[in-house]
């Protein structure tokens, strides 16, 4: 680890500790962060002088193409395309321990499942490169298998974010995996229909938190396990479902579970419809979720993910495209955006959108 001047920056240089702004500690770039031409040039905009980075690697500095957009880039890293290999046989075997747990709840290991989850945290490195990559795991159709592990590895970085112990993070990250269980039991045409649900049908749905409940009640797990089975669809204001509970009766991990599992579902590409971009889910929890969600859950989640956007390349609702710069602690969902040579500050701009992460 060394400091440098940022006029000696290179591309491929991984920066060694978190950098925020002088005048507000906003922060710019996350620790670990791998320095390419426009993260330098980002650092320079904010009259950052010096920085600590571990030594440069050419390996690093050979893995970007400037050329494309950061995700574009990434796609094409060895490291992305062992994590999707590692997280698609993450899925397989998640899989089969469920359907052990149906048809024989004596052969269920919750550590044989819950291992390989670990697994696949530790290829992300950080939190930052880790929501990179499950961003750009968008292209399945979301299978509830593939959204559970999604929710889970959410699960545990916000428990990071939320300085929880060891155990809880453990805990709150079972929860995550297992908090749809209860739509295995579902029929299938149902889960899959392409248009809109009955009445009826939206009725079965409706059940498998209870049956998810059920399935888990008599297993050796933690009761916050069961209860975020049970309460993932209840909300604080009491609007939520099966038995519209408010704030003080929800199970905290449960409350954690739903941000993680509303922000995957509303992310990921579902039978009916495409997936949304981040920030228009992010916009929807700003605008709804402070009386839905608990309020230091949803506010750490908020603050912490939109941080992990910076520097993407972005689609605007007008069709021109730009990076995402600065992040407007007061409207998190609308950034600054510098197109070209001009810095687009979206607060100032309500009819233009976020429209897609490039």
């Amino acid at each position: 680890m060394k400091r440098l001047i940022t006029k000696k920056l290179v591309p491929g240089m991984v920066l060694s500790d978190n950098i925020y702004a002088h005048d507000n500690n906003q922060l710019i770039l996350p620790k670990e962060y791998v320095l390419d031409n426009q993260a330098i040039t980002k650092l320079t905009f904010y009259s950052i002088q010096s920085v600590l980075v571990e030594d440069s690697s050419e390996d690093l500095i050979d893995s970007f193409d400037n050329s494309k957009s950061y995700a574009a880039s990434l796609r094409q890293t060895a490291e992305f395309i062992e994590f999707k290999k590692d997280f698609e046989d993450c899925a397989s075997k998640f899989k089969s321990g469920i359907e052990d747990l149906i048809n024989d709840k004596e052969k269920f290991d919750i550590d044989s499942i819950i291992s390989p989850i670990y697994a696949l945290l530790h290829k992300g490195s950080s939190s930052s490169n880790l929501f990179d990559m499950i961003h750009n795991l968008r292209c399945y159709d979301d299978a509830t298998y593939v959204h559970c592990i999604s929710v889970a590895m959410i699960c545990n970085i916000l428990g990071q974010w939320l300085k929880m112990s060891e155990e809880d993070i453990l805990i709150l990250t079972e929860a995550g995996l297992l908090h749809d269980i209860g739509k295995l039991l579902i029929p299938n045409e149902i889960i899959t229909k392409p248009s809109v649900l009955s009445s009826d049908e939206y009725s079965v749905v409706q059940t498998h938190p209870s049956q998810g409940y059920m399935i888990l009640t008599d297993l050796n797990l933690s009761d916050h396990v069961k209860n975020s089975a049970l309460m993932h669809h209840e909300r604080c204001d009491g609007t939520g479902y099966p038995a519209h509970l408010r704030g003080p009766q929800i199970d905290y991990f449960a409350k954690c579970v739903a941000i993680a599992d509303v922000y995957d579902a509303m992310t990921s590409a579902r039978v009916y419809r495409d997936s949304l971009c981040p920030f228009i889910a992010i916009e929807m929890f700003e605008n709804e979720g402070l009386q839905k969600y608990d309020t230091n859950a949803i506010m750490t989640f908020l603050q912490n993910i939109v941080n992990t956007y910076l520097l993407n390349r972005v689609k605007l609702s007008d069709g021109r495209e730009g990076e995402i710069i600065f992040i407007n602690r007061a409207h998190l969902s609308r950034p600054t955006i510098k197109i070209n040579d001009e810095y687009l500050d979206l607060t100032q701009h309500p009819d233009l959108y976020i429209e897609k992460i490039l």
